[in-house]
């Protein structure tokens, strides 16, 4: 069975950090790009960031600079470091790993809250 399992949301104050790991079992996923997305009430999912195969990396403009994606292919692992967290990084954030010749694979999600 394949899966994408996201760790390390919760809530922390604003200018805090929080470091999201996603662990992918029943396939291998070195050869794919990974990204964190998140979505909130009423908004659509929405790209945060991406990480290619070989470690190349894009970002949303809204967290350039204070978000940093990394992958330990040994692991099946994706993590996603946020530093000076804003209340508008509220969401729920997703794990996901782009097959093109196959169905994405998608986590179920993690929540992280900003708030004082």
């Amino acid at each position: 069975q394949v899966q994408l399992v996201e760790s390390g949301g919760g809530l922390v104050q604003p200018g805090g950090s929080l470091r999201l790991s996603c662990t992918a079992s029943g396939t291998i996923v070195n050869i794919y790009t990974m990204g964190w997305y998140r979505q909130t009430p009423g908004k659509g999912r929405e790209l945060v960031a991406v990480i290619t195969s070989r470690g190349s990396t894009n970002y949303a403009d809204s967290v350039k600079g204070r978000f940093t994606i990394s992958r330990d292919n040994a692991k099946n692992t994706v993590y996603l470091q946020m530093n000076s967290l804003k209340p508008e990084d509220t969401a729920v954030y997703y794990c996901n790993v782009d097959r093109p010749t196959l169905p994405d694979i998608w986590g179920k999600g993690t929540l992280v809250t900003i708030s004082s």
